[in-house]
């Protein structure tokens, strides 16, 4: 028998603005559509690569939540980074929300995210 798959939507983290949903649950798999840098309390792009990165990962956090997961069962991150100069500072952040057990990651520079955005993500996570 099959499981339903369920639209994972929160107001803790920026909504999808296009067809799409900010995660989607299927079976024991979470999939986080890529999310950007803004704090939904604001409105506005978090400032610098260490700020926005850390943005993400607490919308990643909140979409997580919503579909019944943390940070701890993300098992893939892709990066998207629009300046290859600001991976270290990006890494630093990055690592300091995994332990001794950090998903699998692809970094991938991209140029063409949002204006005024330094980095982006997208996440799976597996809850079995």
């Amino acid at each position: 028998m099959s499981q339903p798959i369920e639209v994972i939507a929160t107001p803790a983290a920026p909504p999808a603005i296009g067809p799409y949903s900010q995660a989607i649950r299927a079976g024991d798999f979470v999939f986080v559509s890529g999310q950007v840098p803004v704090d939904v309390r604001t409105g506005k792009l978090a400032e610098g690569i260490a700020g926005q990165t850390r943005q993400l990962m607490e919308n990643l956090r909140a979409v997580l939540a919503a579909a019944g997961a943390s940070i701890d069962r993300v098992v893939k991150v892709t990066i998207f980074l629009g300046h290859w100069e600001d991976f270290a500072a990006m890494n630093e952040v990055y690592a300091s929300y995994f332990g001794a057990k950090p998903p699998a990651r692809s970094v991938v520079q991209g140029p063409r995210i949002p204006e005024g955005t330094l980095v982006g993500l997208e996440a799976t996570a597996y809850l079995g």
